[in-house]
């Protein structure tokens, strides 16, 4: 009995020693791959011109900062662009940029889901109903993210614009998801209130708003 508890604890002992081999060897795998990855990203804006915008860091430092906070479980990255005439563009513009592409996606996911899986019990009367909803539903995703959405980094560079001098603008915000998730929600309870349609089949709806992500294209 001794000497099968020992054998026991052996394999065991070695399962766990294994396990822990293979999660060193992936996280310097995946560290590794993150390195080459920044890398790549300064090079690449270096070729094209970008500077960082609005800090006194270097955008090195700015990359860095960036992808440590994106290395956090449950956020993700929206990105927002403008152009300008001048330098000092407003945070809004680029803001609200970002706020439009996540209500965008979020808004497609939605509707899609609602035309797949719920065209078979929901009348042509109700879907058409539905297209009002969602406009309604992006609108206010645009209001409630806003105040989810954290700057990380903005880059600018000087571009042409029918022929004459102007600045392009890129700002990148992370997004916690589970706070994100209850702006979704919020922007539901308050676009349904206009919505009969929406209010009828709100369990369903609320469902395919809790399963929607947001990915960076």
């Amino acid at each position: 009995m001794k000497k099968l508890f020992i054998c026991l604890m052996a394999i065991c002992l070695g399962l766990s020693m294994n396990v822990s081999a293979q999660s060193k060897t992936l996280a310097k795998q995946k560290a590794k791959q993150e390195k080459k990855e920044y890398k790549q990203k300064v090079k690449k804006y270096q070729k094209e011109g970008w500077e960082i915008f609005g800090s006194s860091h270097t955008l090195e430092m700015c990359l860095l900062n960036h992808y440590e906070a994106l290395e956090k479980d449950g956020v993700t990255e929206v990105t927002g662009f403008a152009t300008s005439a001048v330098k000092n563009i407003g945070k809004d513009k680029l803001m609200m940029s970002a706020c439009t592409a996540y209500a965008q996606q979020i808004g497609s996911y939605v509707k899609g889901r609602i035309v797949e899986d719920m065209g078979s019990i929901v009348s042509t009367e109700e879907l058409e109903e539905f297209e009002h909803f969602y406009a309604a539903y992006e609108n206010n995703v645009k209001a409630e993210i806003r105040g989810e959405l954290r700057p990380s980094y903005t880059i600018y560079r000087p571009v042409k614009i029918h022929g004459k001098d102007a600045f392009e603008f890129e700002a990148h915000y992370i997004v916690d998801e589970a706070a994100a998730s209850r702006a979704r929600i919020r922007a539901f309870k308050n676009a349904a209130k206009e919505s009969a349609v929406a209010q009828k089949y709100a369990e369903k709806v609320s469902e395919f708003i809790n399963e929607a992500e947001y990915v960076e294209e």
